[in-house]
């Protein structure tokens, strides 16, 4: 099944058209899209749909997509999980996950725009899969993390390369965290819509032109080893959203570099999921100082 969010309500997608889960269950279905990170609920909208094969649809404005999982308890990703940009990035591969956290707040829908601050000249792209939890995890080995997740989307997670290199310790997390850096969508399929849940293909575009492609057979930590590392360290609660990592081909790598300004477009692809669409927009920045020119090398620590 796929689920979308359309006008905060939950949908499932039948092709081109939309089924709202609510109003064709006569109020048995609840209508918040969060609710269908239970993967038990997802196999009562099955059984609901499979009742009536002549269901109600409808279609829907790419406006009225929102994130499918719209309120994540929590937003984890990784550093450096795929060999290619560890290689572009000149760092040794990482000898165990480099996990850190997004804040909640910067989530927004597949075609939402991106917010670039116009203080900020170095906002960069980074396409990812994402998984999300479907069950409690704690201590969970890897060869059960597939039995706890419920679903797959695309993301990207969008960062400031200047705060986060900044010295003296560089903003890592803040700079990847900023209001609409985490978009997701625009569908959550769920793992049985995967048809081989080691190798899903991505890709980014920007602006016509494709700048990432890989897939996730190419990680360093496959998703269950990542989501096992993560699981010794924190629980893991139904919505949260685990990004995997994103392959080469990022702005900051690229001679000359490559950022977000507005009137771009960025694309982002994951197989069985669909497509982003995120139109880059400036908005007026709070800060004087995110700037190339005042940029010091600090770290070194990128993603």
């Amino acid at each position: 099944m796929k689920l979308a969010n359309i006008r905060g309500r939950a949908c499932a997608v039948d092709g081109e058209r939309l089924v709202d889960l609510n109003r064709v269950s006569g109020g048995e279905l609840p209508d918040d899209p969060m609710a269908y990170v239970q993967p038990s609920l997802i196999e009562r909208a099955r059984l609901v749909l499979a009742k009536d094969p002549n269901v109600e649809t409808f279609t829907a404005e790419l406006s009225d997509y929102g994130p499918p999982v719209p309120r994540p308890g929590k937003i984890l990703a990784v550093a450096l999980n795929f060999y290619d940009h560890a290689v572009e990035s000149k760092r040794e591969v990482p000898n165990e996950p480099a996990v850190f956290p997004k804040l909640t707040s910067s989530i927004c829908g597949p075609f939402d725009p991106i917010e670039v601050p116009d203080t900020c000249t170095m906002i960069d792209y980074e396409a990812e899969v994402v998984v999300v939890v479907g069950k409690q995890m704690r201590g969970v080995a890897a060869a059960d993390v597939w039995d706890h997740l419920v679903g797959v989307t695309a993301g990207q997670d969008i960062s400031d390369r200047f705060e986060q290199r900044r010295p003296p310790l560089g903003q890592f997390s803040l700079a990847k965290s900023y209001d609409t850096f985490s978009p997701i969508g625009p569908v959550m399929a769920t793992l049985d819509e995967v048809s081989d849940l080691n190798n899903i293909a991505l890709s980014g575009r920007l602006s016509g032109q494709q700048v990432q492609h890989g897939t996730t057979e190419q990680l360093i930590y496959s998703i269950p080893e990542l989501v096992e590392w993560t699981c010794r360290y924190v629980t893991l609660e139904p919505g949260d959203l685990i990004f995997t990592g994103t392959p080469e081909g990022v702005g900051t790598r690229r001679e000359p570099p490559l950022y977000l300004v507005d009137g771009m477009v960025l694309e982002t692809y994951v197989a069985e999921v669909g497509t982003m669409r995120n139109p880059v927009r400036g908005v007026v920045g709070q800060r004087q100082d995110s700037s190339a020119e005042h940029f010091v090398a600090g770290t070194g620590a990128e993603r």
